[in-house]
């Protein structure tokens, strides 16, 4: 069987290089070979480290969020879940249902569950207290990433945004309005309940499985993409970097990016004019390299391109991709 926990904690390393920390260091403070953990695929390690890798994780960023933002800077099919839920699926509510049932092949904490309700349905993210307790870290950034990758999957398995009438969680939040930014509803505080809620009318939705299809293939043009450019350390390169890995379905806001690298709106905007560069400018770039990519590939219509990239209009994107290379999509394709 795929070990789902080794793909998890790659992911996660993945995203904290993104955050500009050393893979190795972070392994080395958590009691982890970085080595073996990239050759053994057998590998499995005892919830201590994993609540170690979570706590050095918040530490090093200095985001105390760390969970949230991973949650929202990546897509399940990262981690090969997500094709599985989808070949068994055929509503939302079958694909909600067996993620919950791969969710202990991620981590020993927590079992979700699905209840339905009048007027909607609430996804429970049951945990033992003692559990919580002994391993405080990897509970509190485990539910974070889990609630978040909860809303955005469901966005992916219906091509919408997906707005929560509420969540709960156990513990106090700190930064609310990040909470209620990325889970996109008011958040609750709980005694002991992590829970989210959504409208009934989500769940006898058809899964549109020829959109993970896109997911997938978006996935392998991305490593490719990322293997061609230089490993720069500029916060140019590493917001380049990061969207190029988060652009499936939408660009990320300006606003979500500082967020994820832990730095406000205006300072991002301020290191980036230092660096003779506007955001704008990087989401044009990654624009532009996906858009070569996808067309290179010669697998989707020109159409489907330009919805992938977030373009309403496809003449708006024919006007861009001639700004880019000179060309039109169809002469470039030709």
């Amino acid at each position: 069987m795929e070990n789902f926990q080794r793909r998890f904690l790659l992911a996660l390393l993945g995203y904290a290089a993104h955050r500009n920390i050393d893979a190795k260091r972070l392994c080395e403070l958590s009691g982890i070979d970085l080595k073996e953990l990239q050759l053994n695929e057998a590998i499995k390690y005892e919830p201590a480290l994993i609540n170690s890798l979570w706590k050095n994780a918040a530490h090093l960023s200095n985001d105390p969020l760390f969970g949230l933002h991973f949650g929202e800077s990546m897509q399940l099919a990262a981690l090969g879940i997500i094709g599985q839920i989808v070949q068994s699926s055929n509503t939302v509510e079958d694909a909600l249902a067996n993620a919950g049932a791969m969710t202990p092949l991620i981590t020993d904490i927590f079992e979700m569950k699905l209840e339905r309700g009048k007027t909607h349905f609430t996804i429970h993210l049951l945990y033992d207290p003692a559990r919580a307790e002994l391993w405080p870290s990897a509970f509190r950034h485990m539910a974070d990433y889990l609630a978040v990758i909860v809303v955005h999957e469901m966005d992916g398995l219906l091509l919408q945004k997906i707005e929560p009438v509420s969540a709960t969680l156990p513990y106090s939040l700190g930064n609310q309005h990040e909470y209620e930014r990325i889970l996109r509803c008011p958040v609750i505080k709980s005694k002991d309940e992590i829970s989210i809620q959504v409208h009934n009318r989500f769940l006898t939705e058809p899964v549109l499985t020829a959109n993970y299809a896109i997911q997938q293939h978006l996935l392998q043009q991305i490593n490719l993409a990322l293997k061609s450019t230089d490993s720069g350390n500029t916060l140019h390169k590493r917001i380049y970097n990061y969207l190029l890995t988060n652009s499936y379905l939408q660009l990320v806001s300006q606003e979500s990016v500082a967020a994820n690298f832990n730095i406000s709106t205006r300072s991002l905007q301020r290191k980036l004019k230092e660096e003779g560069v506007t955001y704008l400018e990087i989401v044009e770039e990654v624009r532009k390299t996906l858009a070569i990519n996808y067309l290179t590939g010669k697998q989707y219509q020109v159409k489907e391109v330009a919805h992938i990239l977030g373009y309403n209009e496809l003449s708006a994107f024919i006007r861009a991709f001639k700004r880019w290379t000179g060309k039109t999509p169809s002469e470039f394709t030709v």
